[in-house]
């Protein structure tokens, strides 16, 4: 029986699948199973995934249900004492599983293990390193801040943990991830491995443009979050919220720049400012933002992007707000 279970969702993968089953074949540590879940691809996920030799890798094909559903189906199939998502566009670095283990093998009490994160591109070439916060122990209001895992290929979990919260909300369409670290953060302690192990891949194909969904759901997962803490105070409410909108004003200011999505950036930073005040202290920053999203909305979209990303050093990068907020 293999120590860790490796999941990896995958649906029209074709173009990453290779490089992200290969991150986790690298693994200084060797004790793993990697299950793959072909969630109904049309492309040649199946193909490719079939053709790499390593008696470590079963594939598994379902008809298409989302990525939740396939994390649970590959959840079903595990036989590990640890388990571990990886999206199938994004990377891992060779010490990952090994620091993780070592960090819930140190820490008896701590049921997850997380890392930093850092963001590449298409290419793998490095963009921006993630928020590099450390948290140990009960993180739960820290989590509800912020989602300082920042993504679903991250943490190291003990399978018995998360079957006993029977996996995945599969009615999310959105927030998956954080909604499934708040309900193990409200039950077990979380160690951080502080270093940058895993490679989350942004491009156009995997912003998401539904920003009233992104809204609505994140604000179900507070919601219930919240429900759970009764006693939390309302500045750690507030703070919450802040931060939910900080993103998805930061979300909305991703290329393709377009009139509708500067609207939703606007909307998004108002909301923002009415949960956080201080954030008017912060005014170069704020009126950074707000030209940026005034240049997206009055301007042509080929004119906006030609010019914000001709601007150099003036901080008006999205990636560079969103660390700077």
């Amino acid at each position: 029986m293999p120590r860790i279970s490796v999941v990896i969702p995958a649906y029209n993968s074709e173009k990453t699948i290779v490089k992200t089953i290969d991150s986790v074949l690298k693994q200084s540590f060797t004790d793993f199973e990697l299950i793959v879940i072909n969630d109904g691809s049309q492309d040649k996920t199946f193909d490719i995934v079939s053709k790499i030799n390593d008696p470590r890798i079963k594939i598994f094909t379902y008809p298409n249900a989302g990525a939740n559903v396939s994390r649970n189906r590959g959840l079903s199939i595990a036989e590990g004492e640890f388990i571990s998502f990886l999206d199938a566009d994004d990377i891992w670095t060779p010490d990952k599983l090994a620091s993780q283990l070592q960090a819930l093998e140190n820490n008896s009490n701590a049921k997850v293990a997380y890392s930093w994160t850092d963001n590449i591109d298409d290419n793998d070439k490095f963009l921006l390193a993630g928020t590099h916060i450390t948290a140990n122990g009960d993180v739960y209001e820290q989590l509800l801040i912020s989602d300082f895992l920042e993504n679903g290929s991250n943490p190291l979990i003990s399978k018995e943990a998360i079957l006993q919260l029977s996996g995945f909300d599969e009615s999310l369409p959105a927030a998956q991830d954080w909604d499934m670290w708040l309900r193990l953060a409200d039950k077990y302690d979380f160690v951080c491995v502080p270093q940058a192990q895993v490679l989350y891949r942004i491009s156009a194909d995997s912003q998401s443009s539904n920003f009233h969904r992104q809204e609505k759901v994140c604000l179900e997962v507070l919601t219930k979050a919240y429900k759970k803490r009764p006693n939390l105070s309302k500045s750690v409410i507030n703070l919450s919220l802040a931060t939910l909108y900080n993103y998805l004003t930061c979300r909305a200011l991703y290329q393709p720049y377009t009139k509708q999505r500067g609207l939703f950036a606007a909307y998004f930073l108002l909301k923002n400012i009415f949960y956080d005040a201080s954030r008017i202290k912060r005014l170069k920053l704020t009126l950074k933002i707000v030209l940026k999203i005034t240049m997206i909305i009055f301007l042509p979209s080929a004119w906006s992007t030609v010019l914000l990303t001709s601007i150099k050093g003036a901080k008006l990068d999205n990636n560079k707000l969103e660390v700077a907020s």
